[in-house]
């Protein structure tokens, strides 16, 4: 598959992985594998330009290549236990930062996909509600 430039936006998940350079790629790649393996029953696409993960239209997970690292993104995150998360954004947002692929910690990160799935903000709604977010589990 021919690798899209950064001219042009990805339409996959698998042409922003390829898009990205080797060692970004290579935490994309292994965060999209752990992600996929064990919230199997979420929706993922590119959305606002970036890999995301949705259960029931609601978004639980997504990363983006910032200037510098990998960042994960949960929507709910702030309302996880399982520690490691930094709060991201005005909401209930939290996030994680890679540089490497070592960085990557799987046991962490299959603890905060269960939270996501059972800890959810009501972000889909959040235009409906005037910015305002309601607990949904």
């Amino acid at each position: 598959m021919p690798r899209e430039t950064r001219m042009t936006k990805p339409t996959t998940i698998d042409a922003y992985n390829a898009a990205q350079a080797d060692d970004f790629r290579i935490i994309c790649d292994e965060l999209r594998d752990i992600i996929d393996h064990h919230l199997p029953e979420a929706e993922s696409k590119i959305w606002h330009a970036h890999p995301v993960w949705f259960l029931d239209g609601n978004p639980i997970v997504g990363y983006s290549k910032l200037k510098g690292p990998v960042r994960l993104l949960f929507w709910s995150g702030q309302s996880f236990e399982t520690p490691g998360l930094e709060p991201e954004g005005t909401f209930k947002a939290a996030e994680k930062r890679y540089t490497s692929s070592a960085q990557i910690n799987s046991n962490e990160l299959v603890s905060w996909l269960e939270e996501a799935r059972t800890i959810q903000w009501d972000y889909k709604n959040i235009v409906k509600r005037r910015g305002r977010l309601e607990r949904l589990t």
